[in-house]
């Protein structure tokens, strides 16, 4: 089920910040009434298409945080994991030079809350619990707002990354809308005309582009 609409699920979990110190009470709380969140998933440190989005994300933090947004990454790994990861040079398959969050969900509780964990557990025939699937987290991204409310959220399969512009551009249209009281329709960008959301506005939109 989409969390979109939906206050975005709580935890309380250890994580890497600042690509070097491991903290055990990392959660969104802190965002609330400050911040809007990019709370994106990953499968699995020193992997292969994962560092390609963790360093696209550091790349363009800037930008984010030019928006007042805060970036926060998480995987199903242990925070030491994630410390060894973020101490390897990139040139030996390592995420070096990353400043923000990477949450460890050992539990996997976080990722079956967002609905992108890869499988689910079960009883089998012998009353014994077992898990069908991958017990990693697909490639969900969710952009939480400064309620604390979901108001995007996509999931890629494991071998499909995501485009990181789209991600700003999604917070541009969010803002817009927010200061403006209009709507933005496909493939607005910033700078780009929105439109009032009534058969006027439409009908004067479709009839100028």
């Amino acid at each position: 089920m989409s969390l979109v609409g939906k206050k975005a699920p709580s935890f309380c979990a250890p994580a890497v910040i600042d690509g070097n110190q491991i903290i055990e009470d990392f959660s969104l709380e802190q965002y609330v009434s400050k911040k809007e969140v990019i709370f994106f998933f990953y499968p699995k440190d020193f992997t292969f298409v994962c560092p390609t989005e963790i360093i696209a994300f550091q790349s363009k933090l800037k930008a984010f945080e030019e928006r007042n947004v805060a970036v926060v990454g998480i995987s199903t790994d242990t925070e030491e994991t994630h410390l060894a990861w973020l101490s390897t040079p990139k040139n030996k398959g390592g995420i070096e030079g990353v400043t923000y969050p990477l949450v460890a969900d050992t539990a996997k509780t976080i990722a079956a809350n967002y609905g992108v964990l890869g499988g689910e557990w079960h009883y089998n025939e012998d009353g014994s619990i077992a898990f069908d699937g991958l017990p990693i987290a697909y490639r969900g991204t969710f952009l939480v707002d400064k309620e604390g409310i979901v108001r995007h959220e996509t999931i890629n399969d494991l071998p499909l990354g995501r485009n990181i512009d789209e991600m700003i551009r999604l917070i541009d249209a969010l803002h817009h809308v927010e200061a403006h009281g209009e709507v933005c329709p496909a493939n607005w960008q910033e700078g780009k005309e929105a439109m009032a959301a009534t058969r006027e506005g439409i009908a004067h939109y479709l009839s100028n582009n």
